[in-house]
């Protein structure tokens, strides 16, 4: 699933397209992805402008003129095709189509219909079922050790569990939770209540720094991630851990041999990359 730096990728790539634009044709090619689209979906949005493009967690947030604000997500192998100029046929998982008043066409592409489209009152966006009980943002100014430690406060389960819970933190998911523990020295293990005051400073730290490092690199493409402009993300070159299970990790003094290395567990259903050596 894309995760906060490849929607912060594509978010990025869709303002120059989006932001300022009318909507001059919407086509939703079928009735559902993860849900119903809304009734009226493309009746509702066709003819409006969008006056911003933004993220919030994993969800990116079309806010238009008329104070209604459209909530896409990606699901499991959503992406977006942005064409100029001449667009090429739709192709057939293009379920929803968008076409703007200076003709550039973007495409939502969703094989596995995971993803999903609704509309909500920008008024009362944070409200919203979707978005009500999501965790602060890992790269928002006030996120830090503190307001980590006091998400994490009470929670028995493994701190890798927790970073996964989507109302600890905001859009952090399996690969970055691996990343970011590593960067920390936190083993995967250890639990969720016991990451407190320089262990919550260095994870909180370790968060932002992987975040943004990753969203420099366009994110992340293992399967279906595309940024917009059809390239792949490129942080993938550069995990220290995930998916890396018998190398050596960087920056480590551990002997790989004797060892073996970087090391993969099942925690809840989801593999877990860590080093047993640097990770406590």
């Amino acid at each position: 699933m894309p995760e906060l730096p490849e929607v912060e990728t594509i978010r990025k790539a869709l303002v120059p397209v989006l932001e300022g634009r009318r909507l001059d044709r919407v086509l939703a090619r079928r009735p559902d992805l993860r849900r119903p689209i809304p009734s009226g979906f493309a009746d509702r949005l066709r003819g409006r402008r969008i006056v911003s493009v933004k993220r919030r967690a994993k969800y990116l947030l079309w806010t238009l003129e008329d104070g209604c604000t459209v909530i896409l997500h990606l699901g499991m192998s959503g992406r977006i095709r942005v064409f100029k100029g001449k667009a090429p046929p739709l192709e057939t998982h293009d379920h929803v189509v968008f076409e703007t008043d200076d003709g550039a066409r973007i495409c939502f592409n969703d094989s596995r219909r995971f993803g999903l489209m609704a509309l909500a009152d920008s008024d009362r966006l944070q409200d919203h079922p979707l978005l009500a009980t999501l965790g602060p943002e890992p790269l928002g100014p006030d996120f830090d050790g503190d307001v980590l430690a006091a998400r994490l406060k009470g929670r028995r389960s493994p701190i890798k569990a927790a970073l996964l819970d989507q109302r600890v933190v905001a859009g952090i998911g399996n690969i970055y939770a691996c990343e970011a523990l590593f960067h920390a020295g936190i083993s995967p293990r250890r639990l969720a209540a016991t990451v407190v005051g320089k262990r919550a400073d260095r994870l909180a730290a370790a968060t932002r720094a992987v975040l943004t490092k990753a969203i420099a690199k366009g994110g992340a493409s293992l399967r279906d991630h595309r940024q917009p402009n059809g390239e792949l993300g490129y942080f993938q070159h550069h995990f220290a851990v995930y998916g890396r299970a018998g190398a050596t990790c960087p920056d480590c003094d551990c002997d790989a041999a004797r060892t073996g290395g970087i090391r993969h567990l099942v925690q809840s259903g989801r593999s877990t990359f860590f080093c047993p050596h640097r990770q406590r």
